[in-house]
């Protein structure tokens, strides 16, 4: 049986899932590719801690040119994460005519122009399936399967850190501190977690998902971001109250030729079927022009997740090779000379509808001050909540508003906020309710 060998740079958790994968279903992987995978080299700075699967210490090398100037390696793995030395490593093995697969989400969002522009200049293919959505084949799904399509809509659950978060505090009435330390003593979470409850992992996923959905360049700067962070236990509450659940949405709409793009907390109804995508699950809600609603749920991240998608990649490539032929599917469903820039809506033009949670004085006539001010301002009350006086004198106020424009959002606040009746600044927090 004819073999295709392999080099992979980054022996880490994902890089040894892969191994794992490799080994455990080796010949299930034959049977289905009709040759053998062989993993030839594995490139590590280090090679000497032991990892869950073993290895033949031949196999292994802190000096990744033996990777990329062996002739008899065909394909590269990279998933050593971070933007250097990885992407000189991934332009390295294409320029020697090596295919490429990796999962390496934050180099793609970043550098993806110059890294897809070498791939079909040197006639290889670039896989990329575990960037986004770990174990979930979003990339097949928007590069393949949806090709005849205008892609209408997508929102994601794209951070199983910040979603497992977000359903302790809602499952379990745990603050956001004492669930992110949960999470990061479960290895949900790295010990600085910025990236993830603040959902820069989500706009790098996000900033692929637009490329693929649109055949656009995406400037990750243009993506609006909000994190996690200032979700408090009492919007969780009265999340709750308002029949809603607490969800990191990675939102993109087409709205003629621009489209709308942002990432932040977002209010959906409890029978929608992301507000039940719980724990570190991941999930995409995609809606085609011909296709309608599709639904893609699964593990987000995850060693043996991500190792599955890193080896589908694999042996998508592997068949093509097979067949003498390469770069048949393009690494972003158009010709790179086609790839234009993407023109995002400006955020102060978007609109959705919205929850205010104001720290308000007990006092008659502040409740009116103001929906006074939201009215003026062409926003429209659609639901309000008023709870009993504090020992502190203050009351929470809550107001849901129908579809109102983010721009009159911000007018109303920076007055409303400047109220002698006002102890604290506004919390905001957007909803996604078609029923508004």
């Amino acid at each position: 049986m004819k073999e295709i060998s392999v080099g992979l740079i980054g022996f880490g958790t994902i890089g040894a899932g892969v191994v794992k994968l490799l080994e455990d279903n080796r010949e299930l992987i034959a049977g289905r590719l009709g040759a053998r995978l062989n993993l030839k080299k594995i490139a590590d700075l280090d090679i000497t801690t032991p990892r869950v699967v073993a290895v033949r210490k031949e196999m292994l090398t802190t000096n990744v040119e033996e990777i990329l100037k062996d002739p008899g390696i065909e394909i590269v793995i990279e998933l050593m994460g971070g933007y250097e030395p990885a992407r000189s490593f991934l332009l390295e093995a294409m320029r020697h005519k090596k295919q490429v697969v990796t999962a390496n989400k934050a180099l793609l969002a970043t550098h993806g122009d110059e890294i897809f522009r070498t791939a079909e200049a040197e006639g290889v293919n670039i896989g990329f399936e575990a960037s986004v959505g770990g174990t979930i084949p979003i990339i097949k799904t928007l590069r393949e399967s949806l090709t005849g399509n205008g892609i209408k809509s997508i929102f994601g659950i794209m951070n199983g850190t910040a979603n497992f978060i977000l359903t302790k505090m809602s499952d379990e009435g745990k603050p956001f501190d004492v669930v992110l330390k949960e999470a990061q003593s479960l290895g949900f979470a790295e010990a600085d977690p910025t990236f993830d409850i603040e959902g820069i992992d989500t706009a790098h996923k996000l900033a692929i998902v637009l490329s693929l959905a649109y055949g656009k360049r995406v400037n990750l700067k243009d993506i609006y971001r909000e994190g996690i962070s200032g979700i408090s236990r009492l919007d969780i509450e009265f999340a709750r109250e308002l029949n809603y659940r607490i969800k990191l949405l990675a939102i993109a709409i087409a709205r003629g030729d621009s489209v709308e793009a942002r990432i932040h907390p977002t209010m959906i109804p409890l029978d929608n079927l992301l507000a039940n995508v719980n724990s570190n699950y991941n999930a995409f809600h995609i809606v085609g022009d011909a296709s309608g609603s599709i639904f893609l749920y699964g593990q987000g991240a995850g060693m043996m997740p991500t190792a599955s998608a890193v080896v589908g990649d694999l042996t998508d490539i592997s068949r093509q090779l097979l067949k003498g032929v390469s770069g048949c599917v393009p690494a972003r469903a158009l010709r790179e000379d086609l790839i234009q820039n993407i023109a995002l809506m400006p955020q102060e033009d978007m609109v959705t509808s919205y929850y205010f949670r104001f720290s308000a004085v007990d006092r008659p006539g502040v409740l009116s001050r103001i929906s006074g001010i939201l009215g003026t301002n062409n926003i429209s009350i659609a639901a309000v909540i008023q709870k009993g006086r504090k020992e502190s004198g203050a009351v929470p106020v809550v107001i849901t508003t129908y579809k109102s424009r983010e721009k009159d959002v911000r007018n109303a606040l920076q007055e409303i906020d400047k109220l002698d009746v006002v102890l604290d600044k506004t919390v905001v927090i957007r909803i996604e309710d078609d029923k508004l």
